[in-house]
């Protein structure tokens, strides 16, 4: 069934159902009450726990000589949710989740919440399935290598105050955000968040909460108003 991810994770699934799990979103199995298994809530939540120790026990081992600050910020741009979606379509996890016939006609697959939480679940599952070395050794694989990058692109900047310092630079435009939808149930709302220069809205992104979707807006933004290629004043 997994004979593929197991290739290009060099990991070998031992338990099969902990996977399905990890895969099994919400939606899914609220059209298919039949079907017993949990869904990957409880996985994704265990995921984030350990990616966060794994990342935060690499930079502060290999970096003796950076500040807290520094690192916190280092660490932010690797887990946040736009990079974290990016590496489950690297590693196509989307074409293996469960999802309800009105997520998969909405896009799901290619959701980045979606995506990111999918991997965090993902990681859970590996964690618990195989432990903390292969665990660790998966995030160096696919995630750390990625460090270098971030650092010389300037992407472990704040993506809001980047995109405020660079609106008021280039445009002499303070960028303002708005709730453009709240979707999903109280314990567990999504939101989108579009970021605006005066009435214009540049850009828009999804999160678990405002701030996070604010800093996928700004992201976003960057990216379209191809300020992102700048290197940051």
């Amino acid at each position: 069934m997994y004979t593929e991810l197991e290739n290009i994770t060099g990991i070998t699934f031992k338990d099969h159902l902990l996977y399905q799990t990890c895969f099994t979103h919400k939606s899914y199995l609220n059209e298919h009450r039949y079907i017993k298994r949990d869904h990957n809530e409880r996985l994704e939540f265990l995921g984030d726990a350990v990616l966060e120790l794994i990342v935060t026990e690499y930079l502060y081992k290999h970096y003796p000589h950076k500040t807290e600050g520094e690192l916190t910020n280092w660490r932010s741009a690797l887990v946040r949710g736009g990079n974290l979606s990016k590496l489950s379509r690297e590693l196509n996890l989307g074409k293996y989740l469960y999802l309800s016939k009105g997520e998969e006609k909405s896009g799901g697959r290619n959701k980045d919440y979606i995506l990111a939480n999918c991997f965090e679940a993902f990681l859970g599952a590996i964690y618990l399935d195989n432990g903390y070395k292969v665990a660790k050794r998966f995030v160096y694989d696919f995630l750390l290598i990625h460090l270098e990058t971030i650092i010389a692109k300037g992407l472990h900047i704040d993506a809001k105050s980047k995109f405020q310092e660079l609106a008021q630079e280039y445009v002499s435009i303070t960028p303002i955000y708005k709730c453009v939808k709240e979707e999903g149930p109280d314990h567990n709302k999504i939101f989108t968040m579009g970021a605006y220069l005066d009435d214009k809205l540049i850009a828009s992104g999804k999160g678990s909460s405002k701030q996070n979707a604010e800093q996928n807006a700004a992201t976003a933004a960057l990216s379209i108003m191809k300020w992102d290629q700048k290197q940051h004043p």
